[in-house]
């Protein structure tokens, strides 16, 4: 019983509270509507100003600034190369750039700098200079160029006067730095002084002091072997002989063509003086890695094929390049070439230029690039810097087999008043140029 009263008085407060709030909630219902009439009722009233006025925020987003550069690339007609892994992609050197455009922006992003990249390319260099020009009057006075030496010299004369910085970032003519600079050009492509110089170091380095140097019958290969002659003089080395190399390879994809090689190559290369090392130089790739495993004497090959001193190597993981080549992997899908990691230096420069200045005015980042200051990172362990008496960058240089490292030059040993890094390439007090101001 006691439990039954229990229940019906716990359901009458239930149902007691029900009614209560059911009360309420009519009350509600009644007493709405009469406040809405009697809101409608009234005459309509000016609004206030703070009503009226929209929300206000802390402060206007700041301007972003942004800097557009101008890739510029010659078409020109090449030889093949003799391996069909050496065919050069598409997007050579653009790849590269696109890459720093990114690194720029992940930076620029906090400084309220924007990066962009507009790539144009021809056949004829009369309408490429044209349409450079007319980039640059429309804002773009960055530009980086891969065009033949006479295109890039007649590039700055036709910019002559104008905002417009141009960056080689493919041509390795000392010329270019030296009796042929421009106060407008910067270099970011090693020369071939630098790269000899570089060979030559490690060379010497390991006491292979004679040199057996077969080169091509190009122009650009006599300016090569120009350039190892100068560095056999600067470190202390020997040519013992010189030998042109004039074997027809037009049939080398055809059946027998490697029987050929194999038999031409001993013969070529016989009868020659004690030497250490042959230093072959083939920029157009014609010939060159025919020599290593075939020569008459058993000796290691270098310069322009087996033992070759560039810019970049795909295999390079010192100073974090594993992840820099990983993320160039995943953009461009391959591997990076020195001409892509040349191009990429480019960009970077403009970047880190805008970044330490925290301008994007031309004059300004212009004169921090060419001034003392200036250091951009490059995978290389040391900053690198332009050097003030011909617009070269001064970097270390790899000195690789096509699948490892096998060394950085400058070399211990080799020393230097200023920086070891300008024990590569034409020196302060050898240079040409007068077009800097040094």
């Amino acid at each position: 019983m006691a439990n039954g009263n229990a229940k019906r008085a716990h359901s009458g407060g239930v149902f007691a509270c029900l009614r209560r709030g059911a009360l309420f909630a009519a009350a509600l219902t009644i007493i709405a509507p009469v406040s809405v009439l009697a809101q409608d009722a009234s005459p309509a009233a000016a609004p206030s100003p703070e009503a009226a006025a929209p929300a206000k925020t802390d402060e206007a987003a700041p301007k972003v600034a942004v800097i557009p550069i101008l890739l510029a690339r010659e078409l020109r007609e090449e030889p093949l190369p003799l391996s069909l892994l050496d065919l050069p992609p598409k997007d050579l050197g653009l790849a590269g750039a696109k890459l720093a455009i990114t690194d720029n922006n992940t930076t620029g992003r906090f400084m309220n700098q924007e990066f962009t990249l507009e790539a144009i390319e021809d056949a004829d260099p009369a309408k490429l200079i044209a349409d450079v020009v007319q980039k640059v009057d429309a804002g773009m006075h960055f530009v980086l160029v891969d065009a033949s030496p006479a295109t890039l010299l007649k590039l700055s004369d036709a910019l002559k006067g104008k905002e417009a910085l141009l960056i080689n970032y493919a041509l390795p003519d000392d010329s270019l730095r030296e009796e042929d600079c421009r106060a407008d050009v910067l270099h970011t492509a090693p020369t071939r002084s630098m790269l000899a110089d570089a060979l030559a170091q490690y060379l010497v380095w390991k006491k292979w002091n004679r040199w057996l140097l077969v080169l091509g019958p190009s122009e650009k290969d006599k300016l090569y072997a120009d350039a190892i002659r100068r560095a056999a003089k600067r470190f202390g080395a020997k040519i013992v002989e010189e030998r042109t190399f004039t074997y027809d390879s037009g049939n080398r994809r055809s059946d027998g063509g490697f029987e050929q090689v194999q038999q031409q190559i001993p013969t070529f290369t016989q009868s020659a003086p004690d030497y250490d090392v042959v230093v072959v130089a083939d920029e157009s790739s014609l010939f060159g890695d025919y020599l290593p495993y075939r020569t008459w004497d058993a000796r290691p090959v270098a310069g322009t094929a087996g033992l070759v001193a560039e810019s970049w190597h795909p295999a390079i993981e010192l100073w974090g390049g594993t992840q820099f080549q990983n993320r160039f992997k995943r953009l461009a899908d391959r591997n990076m070439r020195p001409i892509d990691y040349n191009a990429w230096l480019g960009v970077r420069m403009i970047g880190e230029a805008a970044a330490r200045t925290k301008s994007t005015n031309f004059k300004e980042l212009v004169d921090y690039i060419k001034g003392p200051s200036f250091e951009v990172a490059g995978f290389k362990g040391v900053g690198l810097s332009v050097r003030n008496w011909n617009g070269q960058l001064r970097q270390p240089i790899l000195v690789d087999t096509p699948k490892m490292l096998v060394t950085v030059s400058p070399q211990q040993g080799f020393l230097h008043q200023t920086s070891v890094l300008d024990t590569l390439g034409v020196d302060k007090p050898e240079t040409k140029c007068k077009a800097y101001t040094q």
